[in-house]
């Protein structure tokens, strides 16, 4: 029953995230990332802080906004310092579910000066955040998800 459950949740996330849980594509279809959020804010400042159009960079076709100046010279001089794991997908998602979830950028996790962000919503009347899972085996997780992102991006 147990795995059924987590099916069924699987399914519905990747099915219906878009829009009705207020998360984000991981790269809209504009080419923007993680909602607009700024990827190095996550490290310097420990938190999920709104970028601007006013302050963007490209890495790899994909748009990346910034809440300051600063913060895009540091990620133009670095990205790969700053740049979400998994392409900005859930890690979860990715390394559990070996599929490409939609995020929430509020709820993410600094390992090893790496950003892994994750799915926070509602399903199905109650509050699904994969943070939480993701916390309970992280070990295993990141045992798992360099090899399982090599096999769907």
């Amino acid at each position: 029953m147990k795995n059924l459950k987590s099916t069924v949740l699987v399914a519905f996330i990747a099915l219906f995230s878009n829009g009705i849980f207020a998360q984000v594509d991981a790269i809209d279809k504009s080419g923007l990332a993680i909602g607009g959020y700024d990827v190095v804010s996550y490290q310097k400042d420990h938190k999920a802080v709104k970028g601007t159009a006013d302050f963007t960079e490209q890495n790899d076709k994909i748009t990346y906004h910034f809440s300051s100046k600063e913060n895009a010279k540091a990620f133009k001089a670095n990205p790969k310092k700053y740049l979400p794991q998994v392409n900005g997908y859930c890690a979860w998602g990715v390394a559990e579910k070996d599929s490409k979830f939609s995020i929430n950028p509020e709820t993410f996790k600094i390992v090893d000066n790496k950003l892994y962000l994750f799915f926070n919503g509602d399903f199905n009347g109650s509050q699904v955040n994969t943070l939480d899972i993701w916390n309970k085996d992280e070990a295993k997780y990141l045992g798992e998800i360099d090899k399982k992102w090599a096999a769907i991006k």
